[in-house]
């Protein structure tokens, strides 16, 4: 019924830059809280960027003052403005969405497929 796209990611240079959108779409009454998570091979998938409907911000320390999370409520995307991108940036990035199919209903989590972003020289 609901499904997340991802698009904008591939392969950039250290020190480029990347632009990742989501859009969420079919059975949706609203969408509370969207967000990026990253899972780097061998290793567990952590939250990147969180943004509320309201549009309060949350960052992994590790990306803060390089990463910007924003959304367009009317298209149902989130975006995520990658700078300043790192090799240890390099990892499958999911889009992540709180929503409700129904005002009755209690929300749930839904996940992109996952892009991949590889930043290497």
């Amino acid at each position: 019924q609901v499904q997340l796209v991802e698009s904008g990611g591939g392969l950039v240079q250290p020190g480029g830059s990347l632009r990742l959108s989501c859009a969420a779409s079919g059975s949706i009454f609203s969408i509370n809280t969207m967000g990026w998570y990253r899972q780097a091979p061998g290793k567990q998938r952590e939250l990147v960027a969180a943004i509320t409907s309201g549009g309060i911000t949350n960052y992994a320390d590790s990306v803060k003052g390089r990463f910007t999370i924003s959304r367009d409520n009317a298209k149902n995307t989130v975006y995520l403005q990658m700078n300043s991108l790192k090799p240890e940036d390099t990892a499958v990035y999911y889009c992540n969405a709180d929503i409700k199919n129904n005002p009755f209903r209690a929300p749930r989590d839904y996940w992109g497929q996952g892009t991949q972003v590889t930043v290497s020289s």
